[in-house]
């Protein structure tokens, strides 16, 4: 007969040695069990967090021969790429090569695009992106731990400058002679002691004329005038009663966040459910602009209008926010960079109850034209992606955290005239992208968004530094998403493609800096720019045709 063990608890063990026949083999296995759990596992590179970019950055040490392993908080690789963004925000495609280009080489065979001359595909279902990074990983020979969280607190070990070992809340603990944190949040980054900031510089902290609180903006804004307050003279729901400050002016305040959703009209789909909590008074100002709109325009608006529904393969999408009010949970990020492990389950629990009532609302409601609601209900979330989590991203959009203030911070000159560098890394070239950060009302009583930015750049190149905390705070880690840059620069560089190609240069920096027994901040920038190069990676755009 088995034993049955309730959490190991030493009343079982006591009764389970007691009935057991062969009390040496089950003491022998308890012995295992314990040693197992708080064991020490100690590795050339530990990666902490498995967005694309950490994922990218343990296959790419891994490649460079270091016994590599990355650390997941959940039981999912892939972040936003393999949690909605299928939709890929690549700017110029020029600038995007080396491991992040074999990624979506990879998606290409996978979709068999070559049959249509194309070799690559920039747009992938969620599972397919998840699939594909597993097999790089495997393909690496990365050890991948899921469910491996750091402690809350007190999780980074030191010794002088450098860190020791991280501590995970299971007990288990890992050592290295490089560390990365490849998390949104920059949790391994912030727990080490590394300088760090969030929210909007002010312009003249860095000389951004981009920076800081924006004066009005054409886009994803009210361009009817709405009042924002009700006849009895109350702000409508989903406005702050924040009074506008001086554009350019620095806060602390978040850009909005959101789902990038699955959908399908497929006919399995998943209908949008009425959810727990759903009040539909807090919608008043979406059927108000839509009404606005119709009346205006002589014509109920398009779905597409409200909702950016980027096509993928399979008949599914990925939704994203558009217009004034959308899926963007307006200022609900703003406790986000600050909040304990349980307030941001909260803060996830509160966009995604906005946004299922956003749905149910749309779908629904009589305040929505008939047509609306229509052309709503003939889409439903897609019943073939993430179904442990009913068919609901797992990945909250966290477009802005921390970020890291390192060795050097980019900032907007870098973006648009200061575009190369001694210690290139890789490019960007998508628009400064800033999601609103508060729904306010104007001075003329009329609501307004702020906070959106989208702004030209001109293709640059991304230095090596951004990814290096100050040298007398760390000389063995690297940080390739919580980046050192301004807010006004991490909306550019911000895009899943450079945190992979981010992800790719740490890899390599931290086989140079372990062969060469040097901090990561010392490292021969040159050798390393080049040995980039001899793995496809770009630093000189050229506006050629690509796929």
């Amino acid at each position: 007969m088995g034993i049955a063990w309730c959490r190991f608890c030493w009343a079982c063990i006591a009764a389970a040695c007691i009935r057991s026949k062969n009390v040496r083999a089950i003491l022998l296995l308890l012995v295992s069990v314990f040693a197992a759990r708080g064991a020490t596992q100690s590795y050339d590179v530990v990666v902490y967090g498995g967005t694309a970019g950490g994922v990218i950055a343990a296959v790419s040490a891994a490649r460079e021969g270091l016994k590599t392993v990355l650390l997941e908080p959940t039981g999912h690789v892939g972040g936003m790429v393999s949690s909605g963004l299928g939709y890929t925000d690549f700017g110029k495609k020029q600038v995007i090569d080396g491991y992040a280009y074999e990624f979506y080489k990879l998606v290409g065979k996978y979709y068999q695009t070559s049959q249509y001359s194309q070799e690559v595909s920039w747009y992938h279902e969620p599972h397919v992106a998840e699939q594909i990074f597993r097999e790089m990983l495997r393909g690496a020979h990365v050890t991948v731990v899921e469910h491996a969280r750091l402690k809350e607190k007190n999780a980074v070990s030191k010794e002088g400058t450098r860190v020791v070992s991280i501590g995970m809340e299971n007990g288990d603990s890992f050592t290295a002679g490089v560390f990365m944190d490849c998390t949104y949040e920059g949790d391994l980054m912030a727990q080490a002691g590394i300088t760090w900031t969030y929210g909007r510089e002010a312009s003249e902290q860095y000389g951004e004329s981009l920076a800081g609180v924006r004066d009005r903006t054409p886009f994803h804004q009210f361009l009817i005038d709405i009042p924002a307050k009700d006849a009895e003279g109350r702000l409508l729901p989903e406005i702050s009663n924040n009074k506008p400050a001086a554009p350019g002016s620095a806060d602390k305040a978040v850009q909005a966040y959101n789902f990038r959703m699955c959908f399908s009209q497929a006919a399995d789909r998943v209908p949008f459910a009425r959810p727990d909590g759903y009040d539909p008074r807090r919608y008043t100002l979406f059927a108000k602009l839509v009404e606005a709109r119709a009346k205006a325009e002589g014509k109920v608006p398009a779905l597409a209008t409200v909702l950016s529904i980027g096509h993928l393969p399979n008949g599914t999408t990925d939704i994203n926010n558009n217009g004034a009010f959308s899926t963007d949970y307006i200022g609900g990020s703003w406790n986000y960079p600050n909040a304990s492990y349980a307030e941001r389950d909260r803060i996830w629990d509160d966009h995604k109850l906005y946004t299922q009532g956003l749905f149910y609302f749309m779908a629904n409601d009589p305040h929505v034209p008939a047509s609306m609601r229509a052309e709503m209900n003939s889409w439903g979330l897609c019943a073939q992606e993430f179904t442990d989590s009913d068919h609901w991203p797992r990945q909250l959009y966290i477009r802005e955290d921390r970020r890291m203030v390192g060795e050097y911070v980019m900032v907007q000159k870098d973006l648009q005239t200061e575009l190369t560098k001694p210690d290139p890394i890789g490019m960007g070239s998508y628009n400064s992208d800033s999601h609103n950060v508060q729904r306010i009302a104007g001075a003329d009583g009329f609501v307004r968004n702020e906070g959106d930015m989208q702004v030209a750049v001109k293709p640059y190149q991304i230095p090596y530094r951004i990814l290096l905390p100050k040298r007398a705070e760390a000389t063995n880690l690297l940080v390739p998403v919580a980046f050192s840059a301004s807010h006004v620069a991490y909306s550019s560089v911000r895009m899943e493609p450079q945190y992979m190609m981010l992800g790719q240069a740490a890899g390599v920096a931290a086989k140079m800096a372990l062969e060469g027994k040097t901090a990561v901040q010392l490292i021969d920038t040159k050798s390393l720019t080049e040995k980039l190069r001899k793995q496809g990676v770009i630093f000189d755009y050229v506006a050629a045709i690509r796929n």
